[in-house]
C-alpha cells in the first residue's frame, strides 16, 4: 500500500499571470494527484497536493525547478497539510 500524503506549498516569484496554475494542474493530474492551485494576494501561488508520497514529491520538485517556462520561481515553502476535506481532483481556485 502506497502512503498517501498531503503537502501545502507556497510558490514565490513571477508566478501569476504566466499560466502557472494551469501548468501545475496539468502536472498534478498527470501524476494522479488531488488538490488545487490558487493565486494569493501577495503574488504567490498556493498549491495543495494530495496523493502518493512519491508523486507529491515529484510535483514539489517540478515547482522548485521553476514550473512552466514563462514563470520565474524564487522560492518554494512546503509543509505537511491536513485538509479539512477530500479533493475530487486537482482544481484551479480563484
Amino acid at each position: 500500500m502506497m502512503s498517501k500524503v498531503c503537502t501545502i506549498a507556497w510558490v514565490y516569484g513571477t508566478v501569476q499571470g504566466v499560466g502557472f496554475r494551469y501548468s501545475t494542474q496539468r502536472e498534478a493530474l498527470q501524476l494522479g494527484l488531488r488538490g488545487y492551485a490558487k493565486n494569493m494576494d501577495d503574488g504567490s501561488v498556493e498549491v495543495v497536493a494530495c496523493g502518493e508520497a512519491e508523486k507529491v514529491e515529484k510535483l514539489i520538485a517540478w515547482l522548485k525547478a521553476g514550473g512552466p517556462r514563462s514563470a520565474r520561481v524564487e522560492k518554494v515553502l512546503t509543509e505537511p497539510h491536513q485538509p479539512g476535506q477530500e479533493y475530487a481532483d486537482f482544481g484551479i481556485r480563484y
